[in-house]
């Protein structure tokens, strides 16, 4: 049975009750993984501790082929590929193996200019247009809406 695991430490509320409504939708169980810093409304929670990355160790050791894993972790959207698993953003991008090794890319040319003492930008406010980019995305990945 397919699932939906949400990377949910940040994951904009917006994200977990359109998660929630489709998975219900698809009858498919829709998980949350975060640390026990924050407080997740869901039926299926689970709390990892604050170490780094303990919450990405839990979702990749929970992910089996064909779930759906949202998380604006490029480098968890590429072990979630790596198990057969879909992988999208809060904001409806759809990891794919053919762009998952350029945005890592990126991600380690932006860190290595920060630690430099760069500054680069942070995520841009979340609109109205990123849920409904976010939903069509979903709703595609669990056959909802035709491709």
């Amino acid at each position: 049975m397919v699932r939906v695991i949400i990377d949910a430490d940040a994951c904009p509320r917006d994200v977990l009750e359109i998660c929630q409504r489709l998975g219900r939708a698809a009858g498919v169980s829709v998980w949350t993984v975060a640390s026990f810093h924050h407080l997740i409304p869901s039926d299926r929670h689970i709390v990892v501790g604050d170490a780094p990355d303990e919450a990405d160790l839990a979702i990749v050791n929970a992910t089996r082929a064909g779930d759906v894993v949202v998380t604006r972790d490029q480098g968890l959207a590429a072990l979630v590929l790596g198990r057969k698993g879909h992988a999208l953003s809060p904001e409806g991008r759809v990891y794919r193996p053919e762009n998952v090794t350029f945005l890592l890319e990126e991600r380690a040319i932006k860190a290595r200019f920060r630690r430099g003492g760069g500054r680069t930008k942070g995520p841009r406010k979340r609109t109205a247009a990123d849920n409904q980019r976010f939903e069509a995305a979903l709703s595609r990945l669990l056959h909802l809406e035709p491709d």
